[in-house]
């Protein structure tokens, strides 16, 4: 099962997770050609390398994988945008839920060698 898992992450959760396949919602700060400076839910920035993959919209989630602590390779990007601004402060709490140890079974993830 391990195999398909990709946990939904903020900018402080990519440490360890190097080599693993992700979510990030985010929001856009500048694109260039093959990459974008994002702002996740936790106001982190990352840098998404993404060659190949296009970016529409103001939010975005990033399925990628990790490749540092500060950086992931978008494989695709999924559209959140809406006509409201999405609540990045909810997003961010939401995540921070999955990784408590009560909801494991609701939330695998992967083993980092850390709790």
């Amino acid at each position: 099962m391990s195999d398909h898992i990709s946990m939904r992450v903020n900018a402080g959760r990519l440490t360890g997770l190097t080599g693993n396949t992700v979510r990030l919602p985010c929001k856009v700060l500048r694109l260039s050609d093959d990459s974008a400076i994002v702002e996740a839910s936790d106001g982190g920035q990352v840098e998404i390398q993404r060659k190949n993959v296009d970016v529409t919209g103001t939010y975005i989630e990033v399925l990628g994988t990790v490749v540092d602590a500060s950086s992931i390779k978008a494989l695709a990007t999924i559209p959140l945008d809406s006509d409201d601004e999405l609540d990045m402060k909810l997003v961010n709490d939401v995540i921070e839920l999955t990784f408590e140890s009560r909801f494991d079974k609701i939330f695998p993830r992967y083993q980092t060698g850390s709790s």
